[in-house]
């Protein structure tokens, strides 16, 4: 922060300290008058109430000179002033890397023998897949769930489809560099009726009740417009990671609204790279548990729409 800043929220602050100890010094005292009376304020709540003329008690005003002693010495120890750094210098960056330092030394000989296995090792390994599932609910449960199963608009890595190929390769780049899917919008390409006709012809794809006539109509429209990414089959491109879509597995639901919504607005999702987060060795983990989760042989990992 700027200088001018800094002195402000430094004079601010111990004023407001000061302003706490004179309140104490204030309330420590009786207020004037007979020391030997037991007089009141003259302030009478619910009939029979009063206020007495007496200090606080010694025992609490203490317990709040700890307090405020106890708030200069941090002040002094730590920053908390405006740019001042603190006599003992920590810094949040500097602890961060301390316990860095405390974490590689603890289980750097861990990473080390897992960083020789290959991610289909990894996957058969009960100390990997044991801290790729902690570090999985860290860092990925927020989006994909605790179970993995994702929710409308974040993928299910349970099952065995994989807009990117569910190869460990693959998996692996999507954990360290992220993916940025995009579907460009449509409705400025299509009528009215040929978008009707068009979500009738994804909805037969994949074996959904559709209107047959439109279906048909659709078909041209598709391959016109759609098939570049889907594919003429409407298989998908994991490439470029254009879905399937003549399975019955929808990131958004298979509804045709929720069919038209995506193609009249396009869609527009984005994994971030946690490479920076994690580092390349506990990604590789995270990716072989992700991987464990679809090459389970008891767990069929089905998917139903989303």
């Amino acid at each position: 922060m700027s200088s001018w800043l800094s002195i402000g929220v430094i004079v601010f602050t111990l004023v407001n300290i000061a302003a706490c100890w004179w309140l104490l010094q204030t309330n420590s005292k009786r207020r004037k008058g007979d020391p030997q009376a037991n007089e009141t304020m003259g302030h009478v709540w619910d009939g029979d109430l009063q206020e007495y003329n007496q200090p606080l008690p010694l025992w609490w005003l203490m317990l709040f000179y700890i307090t405020i002693i106890f708030g200069v010495g941090y002040l002094l120890l730590y920053p908390g002033l405006g740019n001042y750094a603190g006599m003992l210098g920590w810094t949040q960056d500097g602890q961060y890397e301390k316990q860095l330092r405390q974490a590689r030394y603890r289980y750097g000989e861990i990473y080390d023998r897992l960083a020789d296995l290959s991610i289909e090792q990894l996957a058969q390994d009960e100390q990997a897949l044991a801290i790729g599932h902690r570090l999985y609910v860290n860092n990925c449960s927020v989006c994909h769930g605790s179970d993995a199963r994702g929710a409308p608009g974040f993928p299910n890595l349970a099952d065995d489809d994989w807009l990117y190929g569910g190869d460990p390769r693959n998996i692996e780049i999507s954990v360290v560099n992220g993916r940025a899917g995009m579907m460009p919008p449509m409705a400025g390409a299509m009528s009215e009726q040929a978008l009707d006709d068009v979500v009738e012809y994804v909805r037969s794809l994949s074996g959904l009740s559709h209107d047959e006539a439109m279906s048909t109509r659709g078909a041209s429209q598709f391959t016109s417009s759609c098939a570049a990414c889907h594919g003429s089959d409407g298989r998908g491109n994991q490439f470029i990671g254009a879905p399937n879509l003549t399975d019955d597995i929808w990131l958004y639901g298979s509804g045709a609204a929720e069919i038209r919504a995506g193609i009249v607005n396009g869609r527009q999702n984005r994994m971030p790279a946690h490479d920076d987060l994690l580092g390349v060795e506990r990604a590789r983990i995270v990716a072989a548990y992700v991987y464990s989760l679809s090459h389970d042989d008891t767990d069929a990992g089905g998917n139903t729409d989303q």
